[in-house]
């Protein structure tokens, strides 16, 4: 795991503390009566082990704006969030617009015994979820989606990707580790 970072108005990068998770792949699990869904184990690990001690062992989930989906983050990613809009001009219709998608419509959602949460009924709403959820891995966050809606969406984005011929840059830091490895 890395420390989160950020840039600041000149440009540099500052650590901003915390490990980052690194959340992949896909599970599947079921909403029981009560509503309550596990979340996979790699995610509360990585989660959990990332983010310094706190009082709430948990996370943080919103409605997407992009997708029929729900974000859901730790609660130093959920900070760097609020800090990032407080970050937007003062009283500005993107600060409000920001502030009301991601803040506002938040839900902490902490942990049970077993690794449970419950999902409110708006963010299932949101999402189109009923009976079973996606938990999609996107690096320090994941995603909760109707199964259903996510492999729709994940065709038609690896259609998008290879259509346009999409790449990764390569980061100094990546030929850094490589280079290392390989030295006698």
């Amino acid at each position: 795991m890395a420390n989160r970072r950020s840039k600041t108005d000149a440009g540099s990068e500052v650590s901003l503390g915390s490990e980052m998770p690194l959340l992949v792949g896909k599970h599947v699990n079921k909403i029981d009566r009560k509503g309550r869904v596990s979340v996979p184990k790699p995610f509360r690990d990585g989660l959990l082990e990332a983010e310094p001690r706190s009082s709430f062992a948990g996370v943080y989930a919103f409605p997407s704006f992009k997708f029929p989906a729900l974000e859901v983050c730790d609660e130093s990613y959920m900070a760097w969030m609020a800090e990032s809009v407080d970050d937007m001009d003062l009283f500005s219709d993107e600060q409000d617009d920001m502030s009301s998608v991601i803040l506002e419509n938040a839900h902490p959602l902490p942990f049970d015994p077993e690794g449970r949460v419950v999902l409110p009924a708006e963010l299932l709403e949101h999402a189109g979820i009923s009976g079973e959820v996606m938990f999609v891995g996107s690096g320090e966050r994941f995603r909760v989606w109707d199964p259903e809606t996510y492999r729709e969406h994940s065709k038609k984005a690896f259609e998008r990707a290879r259509a346009s011929g999409a790449t990764l840059p390569r980061r100094p830091r990546d030929r850094r580790r490589r280079d290392e490895g390989s030295q006698p």
